[in-house]
C-alpha cells in the first residue's frame, strides 16, 4: 500500500507531462514535449502548491539518451572544424561571460542585492555549477542565486528555440524532434543494444570522474567516439527521444522554487529583462560567427545561445543545424563555466570578505 501511495506523485508529474507535450504538438509548438511538460508542471505546482515527484534516475536516463543522440553527428570533418573553431569558442564564451557581469552589476545596485549573488545569478549556461559554489562564498545567498539561474535558463530555452525555428530558418519545420532514423531490424536493435551497454560504462566512468553533467557528456564522447571509429551510427528510434525529452521537460519544471524567496516579485522582471538581454547579445555574437566563418545563422546561434546542452542540441536538430559545432560550442562552455569562472569567483569573492560586502541602498 505504501508503495502505491508514494507512485501518486510520480504519476500526477508523468500525466501532466503527457498533456502539457500534446497540447504544445497540437499548436505545433518548438519542442513539444519538453517545454510542453516543463509549463504544465510548472503551472499545476504554482496553482495548487501540490507536491509532485521525479526520481532522478528518469532525468539521467532523459539526458543519456539526448546525449547519445547527439554524439552520433561527430564526424573527422566535424572534428577538424571544431579544432578550427577554438578561438572562437574562447572569445564568444569569455563574452558572454563579461556581458553578465556587467549586467550583474546594474543588477545589484537596481534591486539592492550582493554583488556576489547577482555575478552567480546571471553567469550564462551554469546554474548547478554556481548555485553549489554560492554556498560555499559567504557573501552570497544561494536562493537568490538559484531563483535567478532558474528563471534565466527558463527563459532562454524557451526563447531560443522559438525565434531559431521561426525566424532563422528558411523553410517551415515542424516543432518536433525528428532523427534520421534506419530501419531497425532484430539484430540492429542487438547492435543498439551493445552500443547502450558502451554508452553507459563511459556514463558511469564520467560520473565516477565527477565531470560535470555527465549523464550528458558521457554518451555523447562515448557515441561520438564510436562514430569517429568508424562504427555504423546506430540512431535512436524517434519514439524514445520524446520519452527523453518528457523525462527532462518534467524534471526542469519541478525544479522551479519561489517559496523561499520573499522578494522574487522585485527580482522577477530585472531577471527576466537581463536574460533578453543575454539572449540578443548572443544573437549579436552569432551574427559575427556567421558572417566571418560562413556557417548558417541558425548553428552560429545555437552555437553562443547561452542555453543547456540538451535543450540546445534538441533544437539543433530540429533545424537541420550543425548539431556536433553546438555540442562542441556548448561542451567548451560548460567545462569553462566549471573549471574557469570558480576560480575568478573565488579570488574576487572568496578572500577578505569583510572588506568586499557590497552595501547597497
Amino acid at each position: 500500500m505504501e508503495r502505491k501511495i508514494s507512485l501518486v506523485p510520480i504519476i500526477e508529474a508523468v500525466i501532466l507531462g503527457i498533456v502539457g507535450g500534446f497540447i504544445f504538438k497540437f499548436l505545433h509548438l518548438p519542442l513539444a514535449w519538453m517545454l510542453g511538460p516543463l509549463t504544465f508542471v510548472l503551472i499545476w505546482r504554482l496553482l495548487t502548491k501540490r507536491s509532485l515527484h521525479w526520481p532522478i534516475g528518469f532525468r539521467n536516463t532523459g539526458q543519456l539518451i539526448l546525449g547519445y543522440s547527439m554524439g552520433l553527428s561527430f564526424t573527422n570533418e566535424s572534428a577538424q572544424q571544431i579544432l578550427h573553431q577554438f578561438p572562437s569558442m574562447l572569445i564568444s564564451t569569455i563574452s558572454m561571460v563579461l556581458f553578465g557581469f556587467v549586467i550583474a552589476i546594474i543588477i545589484s545596485k537596481i534591486v539592492g542585492i550582493g554583488l556576489p549573488s547577482a555575478v552567480m545569478g546571471t553567469t550564462p549556461g551554469g546554474l548547478s555549477q554556481m548555485v553549489v559554489l554560492s554556498e560555499e562564498i559567504s557573501e552570497a545567498e544561494p536562493t537568490i542565486v538559484t531563483f535567478m539561474q532558474t528563471v534565466r535558463m527558463l527563459t532562454v530555452i524557451f526563447i531560443v528555440p522559438i525565434l531559431t525555428i521561426n525566424t532563422l530558418v528558411a523553410s517551415n519545420i515542424e516543432g518536433d524532434f525528428v532523427v534520421q532514423q534506419s530501419q531497425v531490424s532484430e539484430s540492429g536493435y542487438f547492435q543498439l543494444f551493445i552500443f547502450f551497454v558502451v554508452v553507459f560504462l563511459f556514463t558511469k566512468l564520467a560520473v565516477r570522474l565527477h565531470c560535470p553533467t555527465p549523464w550528458i557528456i558521457g554518451p555523447l564522447l562515448s557515441s561520438a567516439l564510436l562514430s569517429l571509429s568508424g562504427f555504423e551510427p546506430l540512431h535512436v528510434p524517434n519514439f524514445f527521444t520524446i520519452i527523453a525529452q518528457l523525462c527532462l521537460g518534467i524534471y526542469l519544471g519541478l525544479g522551479m522554487k519561489t517559496n523561499k524567496l520573499n522578494n522574487w516579485r522585485m527580482l522577477l522582471p530585472i531577471t527576466l529583462l537581463s536574460s533578453f538581454l543575454v539572449v540578443g547579445f548572443s544573437l549579436l555574437l552569432a551574427y559575427g560567427l556567421h558572417s566571418i566563418f560562413q556557417i548558417s545563422m541558425a548553428t552560429a546561434f545555437l552555437c553562443i545561445a547561452p542555453g543547456g546542452l540538451p535543450e540546445m542540441g534538441v533544437t539543433a536538430q530540429i533545424v537541420n543545424a550543425d548539431l556536433s559545432l553546438v555540442a562542441a560550442f556548448q561542451l567548451f562552455r560548460v567545462f569553462f563555466i566549471l573549471f574557469i569562472i570558480p576560480l575568478f569567483l573565488r579570488k574576487v569573492f572568496g578572500e577578505n570578505k569583510e572588506e568586499k560586502i557590497v552595501k547597497l541602498s
